[in-house]
Protein backbone atom coordinates (compact mmCIF):
# COMPACT_ATOMS: atom_id res chain seq x y z
CA UNK A 1 0.00 0.00 0.00
CA UNK A 2 1.25 3.49 -0.82
CA UNK A 3 2.11 5.96 1.94
CA UNK A 4 -1.10 7.75 2.89
CA UNK A 5 -2.34 9.42 6.07
CA UNK A 6 -4.53 7.00 8.04
CA UNK A 7 -6.72 9.85 9.35
CA UNK A 8 -6.97 12.50 6.64
CA UNK A 9 -6.05 10.53 3.52
CA UNK A 10 -3.27 12.95 2.48
CA UNK A 11 -0.78 11.49 0.02
CA UNK A 12 1.71 12.54 -2.66
CA UNK A 13 0.63 15.03 -5.30
CA UNK A 14 2.18 15.34 -8.73
CA UNK A 15 2.78 18.24 -11.05
CA UNK A 16 5.41 19.89 -13.19
CA UNK A 17 8.83 21.26 -12.34
CA UNK A 18 9.31 24.49 -14.32
CA UNK A 19 12.67 25.90 -15.36
CA UNK A 20 13.28 29.56 -16.21
CA UNK A 21 12.76 28.57 -19.85
CA UNK A 22 9.38 27.09 -18.84
CA UNK A 23 10.47 23.53 -19.66
CA UNK A 24 8.19 21.06 -17.88
CA UNK A 25 9.28 17.82 -16.22
CA UNK A 26 7.34 15.73 -13.75
CA UNK A 27 7.83 16.10 -9.98
CA UNK A 28 6.05 15.10 -6.77
CA UNK A 29 5.20 16.83 -3.50
CA UNK A 30 5.25 14.39 -0.62
CA UNK A 31 3.01 14.77 2.42
CA UNK A 32 4.73 15.17 5.81
CA UNK A 33 3.88 11.70 7.15
CA UNK A 34 5.09 10.28 10.46
CA UNK A 35 4.91 6.63 11.55
CA UNK A 36 3.14 6.67 14.93
CA UNK A 37 1.38 4.23 17.23
CA UNK A 38 -2.30 5.07 17.73
CA UNK A 39 -5.30 3.23 19.10
CA UNK A 40 -7.35 1.57 16.36
CA UNK A 41 -10.41 -0.32 17.63
CA UNK A 42 -8.89 -0.33 21.13
CA UNK A 43 -5.59 -1.87 20.02
CA UNK A 44 -2.29 -0.06 19.38
CA UNK A 45 -1.31 0.00 15.73
CA UNK A 46 1.58 1.61 13.82
CA UNK A 47 0.25 3.74 10.97
CA UNK A 48 1.30 6.71 8.81
CA UNK A 49 -0.25 9.97 10.06
CA UNK A 50 0.26 13.46 8.64
CA UNK A 51 1.99 16.03 10.81
CA UNK A 52 -1.00 18.33 10.39
CA UNK A 53 -3.35 15.70 11.88
CA UNK A 54 -0.95 15.24 14.82
CA UNK A 55 -0.68 18.99 15.47
CA UNK A 56 -4.44 19.58 15.29
CA UNK A 57 -5.15 16.82 17.83
CA UNK A 58 -7.16 14.58 15.48
CA UNK A 59 -5.06 11.63 16.69
CA UNK A 60 -3.95 10.55 20.16
CA UNK A 61 -0.60 8.78 20.37
CA UNK A 62 -0.22 5.67 22.52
Amino acid sequence: MAKQCYVTGRKSKSGNRRSHAMNASKRTWKANLQKVRILVDGKPKKVWVSARALKSGKVQRV
